[in-house]
């Protein structure tokens, strides 16, 4: 016959960690997965101005960003001192150079999409309204009609 033991303080089992790597690993490539990586660096300091009526993006992916501002205090100022200056991508460039940054966007997307990408253009309050319209000018001769400006949503006074 069986022997039964006597009561013994009862313990609670230890914790099965055999699974928890796996959940670590699922966490892992689902925020790998979702997570965008900055397209790129910043290079010129940008407030931007308040608006009463501002309308939210549908396709953030089809947008092309065009930076306008003064340079980051430090080599960015002593390079290109303290006027507003354009950035396209990673590098600060002229006007004369939207043209083909125009063609590259355009170009680096799906055929189906091209019509539909829309350049913005997020430039400091500060910045002359003489350098965003030769910006504007220069992108309609590109023929990239769809034009926003970026801003920050205000309140009416």
């Amino acid at each position: 016959m069986a022997r039964f033991t006597g009561k013994k303080a009862k313990e609670t089992p230890a914790l099965n960690m055999g699974s928890m790597s796996d959940i670590i690993f699922m966490l892992l490539f689902f925020f790998m997965t979702i997570t965008t990586m900055r397209e790129s660096s910043l290079y010129v300091t940008i407030k931007v101005p308040k608006a009463t009526e501002t309308i939210k993006l549908q396709k953030k992916s089809l947008v092309s960003y065009i930076n306008v501002g003064t340079p980051m205090a430090g080599e960015w100022q002593k390079k290109y001192g303290t006027e507003s200056r354009i950035q396209l991508n990673d590098q600060i460039s002229e006007v004369k150079d939207i043209p083909l940054f125009v063609e590259e966007e355009v170009s680096a997307r799906v055929e189906a999409d091209r019509p539909f990408v829309t350049f913005s253009i997020k430039a400091d309050k500060d910045t002359k309204m003489g350098l965003v319209s030769d910006i504007k000018q220069e992108l309609r001769n590109s023929g990239a009609f769809k034009i926003f400006y970026n801003a920050a949503h205000g309140e009416r006074k």
